[in-house]
């Protein structure tokens, strides 16, 4: 009897194997960023951006042109290519720690002045592949390599929101927040890659998709255990959904 194929890789990712750690949610941003470039028809005018981190090692995998940048500067180089070749889709591939400690004065300013790429942050709430230390966006009580006995908001201050907070600037013209935890929930997270794709190619100005991501290995947790603290602590914190669409329209929306 033959087999039915119902699913095949997308062209949008190279044939290999994965080495993220068991249960780590990059390798499923991977493959919806590389289903919406692919869908966008746009493989051949690519370019990402992926700095210092667990996020570095989307070359190995994406189909299309990737460079690296230095921890942090990956919204400096993106702006560097993007004014130069503005007919490519550019995108920055960012970690929490990557971009909201190391790179905020980059991400802050790029934001600020409208850069025209697309920014997909990776939020697991610490720093993933330097060994598991506090990043802005930990929570409240999480223990961490650098907070061995859980955060504490009088000695480092609250989690930061960076939707939200990058959303109040007036070049961001698309931020909206998903997760890669439950298929339901990362059909709705490509949507919104591919809406801030939309506005990036009306050259609308900044666009930014965060994606809430469990870190097993750092977490000191299994996989479902990852995803019950996700479900069940980082949810009320960093609530999912659309937060700014300013955008224009397709014809027919």
């Amino acid at each position: 009897m033959s087999e039915k194929i119902i699913f095949t890789r997308t062209e949008g990712l190279k044939p290999a194997a994965t080495t993220y750690c068991p249960g780590c949610g990059h390798g499923v941003a991977h493959r919806i960023l590389a289903e919406a470039v692919a869908e966008a028809k746009a493989l051949e005018r690519t370019v990402a951006v992926a700095p210092v981190g667990c996020a570095v090692y989307g070359y190995d995998y994406w189909n299309f042109d990737t460079t690296e940048a230095a921890h942090g500067r990956t919204p400096a180089v993106a702006t560097a290519i993007k004014r130069v070749l503005p007919d490519r889709l550019v995108i920055c591939y960012q970690g929490d720690g990557d971009m909201a400690s190391i790179g905020m004065a980059e991400i802050v300013h790029a934001a600020n002045r409208g850069e025209k790429f697309t920014v997909i942050f990776i939020n697991n709430a610490n720093y993933g592949m330097t060994g598991g230390q506090m990043a802005p966006t930990t929570l409240i009580g999480q223990k961490t390599a650098t907070t061995p006995y859980g955060r504490t908001s009088e000695e480092a201050g609250y989690p930061m929101k960076m939707a939200e907070f990058l959303a109040q600037l007036p070049g961001v013209k698309y931020a909206a927040r998903g997760a890669l935890h439950k298929p339901g929930l990362i059909r709705t997270a490509k949507s919104y890659i591919k809406r801030a794709f939309e506005i990036q190619e009306a050259k609308a100005g900044f666009s930014i998709v965060e994606l809430l991501s469990i870190c097993p290995a750092n977490w000191g947790l299994s996989p479902l255990e990852s995803v019950q603290k996700l479900e069940e602590l980082m949810l009320p914190i960093y609530p999912l959904g659309l937060i700014k669409d300013e955008g224009p329209k397709k014809e027919g929306a």
